[in-house]
């Protein structure tokens, strides 16, 4: 009984491994597969992406308007730094919620789709390819070799 792996498409002869040339329509198959799961998968992150920038805005909105209020109130020239946050519990849990957030990676949660989009196209360069933020494939044309 002889196996064959789909995706591979290999043939044992005499013993040697040996890699089918594949033909332009199964080529032309895989890149769409390729990129029908690359769009897939960037879109699949947008839902997580858009409510973390929420919470970004969010929280960064309650901090300056904390900020705001911590700088103008005339006793905190008066009090010590920490007697001063004290008497402003809003400006000092949105800071500090905020630097947990940081903490956490929000950051990079915010940017996601592009930092896949990104490593794919260096990833995709070395195939003259490359792909824009939603995961559309760009062919590029053939380096012509002189």
């Amino acid at each position: 009984m002889r196996i064959e792996l789909p995706l591979q498409r290999c043939e044992w002869r005499r013993g040697l491994h040996r890699r089918r040339a594949m033909n332009s329509l199964e080529q032309a198959e895989d890149l769409k597969a390729f990129e029908r799961r690359l769009t897939e998968y960037v879109s699949c992150l947008q839902p997580a992406t858009g409510r973390w920038r929420m919470i970004l805005i969010v929280v960064s909105v309650c901090t300056a308007t904390g900020a705001w209020n911590w700088l103008i109130d005339p006793d905190t020239q008066k009090v010590s730094f920490f007697s001063s946050l004290w008497n402003h519990p809003f400006f000092t849990i949105s800071c500090v919620t905020l630097i947990g957030l940081f903490f956490a990676g929000i950051h990079k949660r915010v940017v996601a789709p592009s930092i896949i989009a990104a490593r794919c196209r260096t990833v995709l360069a070395e195939y003259n390819m490359s792909c824009d933020d939603t995961g559309k494939l760009i062919l590029k044309p053939r380096p012509h070799i002189q």
